[in-house]
C-alpha cells in the first residue's frame, strides 16, 4: 500500500494561483479598458433631442442663476467703468459715445437694435445648434462643447471684474435708448432690470455667442451667402452692443478671449476642431453589424486553403448528368483512369499457308 497523502488547508493555499503575480497584467488590461471608455467618450456620437433640450434648457438655467447671483458689487462696477472709458480714451478708441448718439437719432434704427439686441441673441443660437443638429450630428457635440466651455468661463469674468454699461456711468453722457424709447431690448433695463445683474458687462457674451454662430456657419455652410451672412452677423452684434450704450468694445474682446477658451476645450478633448470631424456618426444599427463583422473567425472557418492538389479535382455538377455522358466523379472518391483493353496477341499472328 502508498503512503496516504492528506491534502491540507495549507497546500490547498500553496497550490491556489496568487493574484499578485498577476498583478501587472491585470493592471494593463485595467489601463486598456480606462483608455477604451474615454476614447469612446471622447469619440462623437449621435446626438438624441430629449437630451440636448433637456441639457440646453439645464444650463442655461444654471448659467443665469450663477450670474444673477454675482454680488452687484456697485462701486467697483463704477470703478473698472470709469478705468475702461480712460484706457480707451489713452488708445485713442473712445467711439462708443459718438456711435451711441448717432445711431439714437434715427429712431427706426435704434428701436430696431433694441430688438436685435434682446431677441436675436438667443434666436440665432437655437437656430445654429438645431442645424448642426439635423445637418452636423458627427459635429454636433464638439462645436456645443465650445459653445458651453465659452459660456462656463465668462462666469468667471464676472464675479472677477464687474463692469457697469456705458449707458449706466456716472457723467458719461450715454443715453439708454431702451429706457429712451420705451422698448423691450434689454434685460438690465426697464421693467427687467430685477431679473438679471446689471454689471456682468465683462465679457460680452452677445459677441462671443454671435461669434460662435458666424464661424460655424462659415466652417460648415456650402452655400456662399450663408457663409457671408455668417461672417456679418458678430459684426452687426458688435455695433448694436455700442450703439445701444450696453458694451464698451473691449468687452468683445474679452468675449472673443472666452470662445477662443471653448475653442482650445474642444480641440484638447475631441483632438480636432469641429469643421474636420466626420459629418455624419453611424447608427446603433449599423455599429451592431460592424461588430458583428469584426468577430473572430471559428476554427473551422480558418482552415489553410486547399493545395494545388485539391484545386485540380473536377467540380461536382449541382444537377443530374446529361443523358449518354458519364456521371462525374464525386470529390470523396479518387479519379480512376479508364482501363486500356490489352492486345490480342492470336489475331496479330499471321495464319500459316497450306502445305507449310
Amino acid at each position: 500500500m502508498g503512503d496516504a497523502h492528506v491534502t491540507t488547508q495549507e497546500d490547498r493555499k500553496a497550490g491556489t494561483p496568487s493574484h499578485v503575480t498577476g498583478g501587472p497584467v491585470s493592471a494593463g488590461s485595467t489601463r486598456t479598458r480606462t483608455r477604451a471608455r474615454l476614447g469612446a467618450l471622447r469619440s462623437p456620437r449621435r446626438p438624441r433631442l430629449w437630451f440636448e433640450i433637456l441639457l440646453i434648457a439645464v444650463s442655461y438655467w444654471l448659467y443665469s442663476l450663477v450670474r444673477n447671483a454675482v454680488p452687484e458689487q456697485k462701486a467697483a462696477a463704477l470703478r473698472n467703468a470709469d478705468w475702461i472709458w480712460s484706457l480707451e480714451h489713452a488708445a485713442g478708441l473712445a467711439f462708443e459715445k459718438t456711435v451711441n448718439h448717432a445711431v439714437n437719432s434715427v429712431t427706426w434704427l435704434i428701436v430696431s437694435m433694441n430688438y436685435y439686441y434682446a431677441t436675436l441673441h438667443f434666436i440665432v443660437t437655437i437656430a445654429v445648434l438645431v442645424w448642426l443638429f439635423r445637418r452636423h450630428p458627427g459635429r454636433y457635440a464638439a462645436a456645443r462643447l465650445i459653445l458651453f466651455a465659452t459660456t462656463a468661463v465668462a462666469l468667471l469674468g464676472y464675479y472677477l471684474f464687474p463692469l457697469a454699461p456705458p449707458r449706466l456711468m456716472r457723467g458719461g453722457g450715454f443715453i439708454d435708448t431702451v429706457l429712451l424709447h420705451e422698448t423691450w431690448g434689454s434685460m438690465a433695463s426697464g421693467n427687467f432690470k430685477q431679473m438679471s445683474n446689471q454689471y456682468a458687462a465683462m465679457p460680452s457674451m452677445h459677441i462671443g455667442w454671435s461669434l460662435w454662430c458666424g464661424l460655424t456657419v462659415f466652417a460648415l455652410a456650402r452655400v456662399p451667402w450663408v457663409r457671408v451672412l455668417g461672417l456679418l452677423y458678430p459684426v452687426a452684434t458688435l455695433v448694436v452692443i455700442v450703439a445701444t450704450a450696453n458694451h464698451f468694445w473691449l468687452d468683445a474682446v474679452g468675449g472673443m478671449a472666452c470662445l477662443a477658451f471653448g475653442y482650445a476645450v474642444s480641440y484638447v478633448w475631441y483632438g480636432s476642431l469641429p469643421h474636420r470631424l466626420p459629418k455624419v456618426v453611424p447608427g446603433r444599427r449599423r455599429t451592431g453589424r460592424l461588430r458583428a463583422l469584426r468577430r473572430p473567425v471559428s476554427p473551422a472557418a480558418s482552415r489553410p486553403a486547399p493545395g494545388p492538389a485539391a484545386s485540380r479535382r473536377a467540380p461536382v455538377p449541382s444537377g443530374p448528368p446529361a443523358p449518354g455522358r458519364p456521371s462525374a466523379p464525386s470529390a470523396s472518391r479518387p479519379v480512376v483512369p479508364p482501363r486500356r483493353p490489352e492486345p490480342d496477341t492470336a489475331a496479330a499472328v499471321p495464319p500459316t499457308p497450306p502445305g507449310a
